[in-house]
């Protein structure tokens, strides 16, 4: 009702694929892991032809980023415990495509890249043995990038950093309030879960942040209405995760 009475088309058109895709993600950590897996491979997969289209990757270093990051994403699936290992093939493959091609000037730039995508969007492989855990991070951290979304502008004060002129401290501070509370109604506040939101999701957001201004976009992709790219969706969630899962 208040992106309705807002008339603001761009409020509308988000909340809409809020509305289709808030189901699909609490449908399949319904259905449990299989489904769960599927998920993070078809996100894994877009977010890895997103990044790598930021960073200018060729189509083959973006194929083969595609597959480490859903390599490592099947591991914790089929192998628990051997994540490590398939982490680490995955970067022999990244590293292999600009070696065989013997691309001495920009072999580092996309060996660089590339590695840092696998290492970014392989904490996908954590939504499934996290479970209801992650799906309870799922919601604080999207409930706090919208607060946060709103509060900034409204509340104005010093910006949060260079890399993002357009968030504040306040609309910071005010997202990371709310994620907490969604965590204590969802009865999953822990502090692992805390740092996770208050430290983690924006982070994550400053960090592709970083990307986009390094590529000179304003989003990752153009086909998510309303949104940009999915990379743009879930930047905060992965650096969560990964404080989640270092900090478990």
């Amino acid at each position: 009702m208040a992106a309705a009475l807002s008339g603001r088309r761009e409020l509308l058109v988000r909340w809409c694929c809020w509305a289709v895709g808030v189901p699909l993600v609490a449908g399949a950590f319904w259905w449990g892991s299989p489904a769960v897996t599927a998920l993070a491979l078809l996100v894994g997969v877009i977010a890895a032809m997103e990044f790598g289209g930021l960073t200018g990757l060729s189509r083959p270093d973006r194929a083969v980023l595609a597959a480490a990051v859903s390599g490592v994403i099947l591991t914790s699936w089929l192998a628990p415990g051997h994540e490590v290992r398939a982490l680490a093939a995955g970067a022999l493959a990244i590293a292999a495509v600009p070696l065989l091609a013997g691309d001495s000037t920009h072999g580092l730039r996309r060996l660089g890249a590339g590695l840092l995508g696998l290492v970014w969007l392989s904490v996908l492989a954590a939504l499934a043995p996290l479970g209801a855990t992650a799906l309870a991070l799922f919601v604080a951290v999207s409930v706090g990038d919208i607060v946060a979304y709103f509060a900034g502008p409204r509340l104005g004060g010093p910006r949060l950093s260079p890399l993002s002129p357009a968030k504040r401290w306040s609309g910071t501070l005010s997202g990371a309030a709310a994620a907490l509370g969604v965590l204590a109604a969802l009865s999953a506040l822990s502090v692992p879960m805390a740092v996770a939101v208050v430290v983690g999701a924006p982070a994550g957001d400053l960090l592709e942040s970083m990307v986009k201004r390094g590529a000179r976009a304003k989003d990752s992709a153009h086909w998510l209405a309303g949104s940009g790219g999915l990379l743009d969706r879930i930047d905060s969630l992965l650096l969560a995760l990964a404080v989640l899962l270092l900090l478990s």
